[in-house]
């Protein structure tokens, strides 16, 4: 995430990043499991809330984080919403989407998705019926992490500079629609 990050600032795209309560806690050394949903959901309101008019804001993250900001992003009526590696179902369980919130989602929406993810290939992703303001851009052998495996001839770099150029190419077209 920060190297995605790092790439969109670099193309003059103002980031911002914070770590969920109990991210933060590993910092201190204490090994704490993810909170519960509705600390995670109140966290992204209180993020949005500090930085303001959510009008011009695109939010976004990588894996859950990214989840949990899909499942407010209507609610906080920012102007779209990028997600790395989305948790589309648990990793082997494909018959366990976790998508309700997406087929009727109206912000729009770029998820960046290696083809390998266990979390959500392209095969089990093109039959959940997202809404139609969400892109699926796809990374070339990319894992959850979009890192491709050393025979495909790519690198993580490359993976991850693709990333940052659909991430950049499409906030760019945000800010020029809006």
């Amino acid at each position: 995430m920060q190297a995605i990050a790092a790439g969109i600032g670099a193309a003059g795209i103002r980031t911002v990043r914070f770590e969920f309560p109990y991210m933060a806690a590993r910092r201190d050394g204490l090994r704490k499991p993810p909170d519960r949903e509705p600390v995670l959901l109140d966290t992204w309101r209180d993020v949005v809330g500090a930085l303001g008019d959510p009008a011009g804001l695109v939010i976004g993250g990588k894996s859950m984080g990214g989840r949990i900001a899909s499942m407010v992003a209507d609610e906080l009526r920012v102007a779209g919403l990028v997600c790395l590696g989305y948790p589309f179902h648990p990793p082997g369980r494909p018959e366990r989407p976790r998508i309700g919130h997406l087929t009727a989602l109206r912000t729009p929406t770029l998820i960046v998705q290696g083809e390998r993810d266990p979390f959500g290939r392209p095969g089990e992703v093109a039959t959940y019926g997202l809404a139609p303001g969400i892109r699926v851009h796809w990374i070339p052998g990319g894992d959850h992490d979009l890192v491709p495996p050393k025979a495909s001839g790519r690198t993580t770099a490359e993976n991850w500079a693709e990333a940052v150029a659909a991430a950049t190419a499409f906030l760019q077209r945000l800010a020029s629609a809006g």
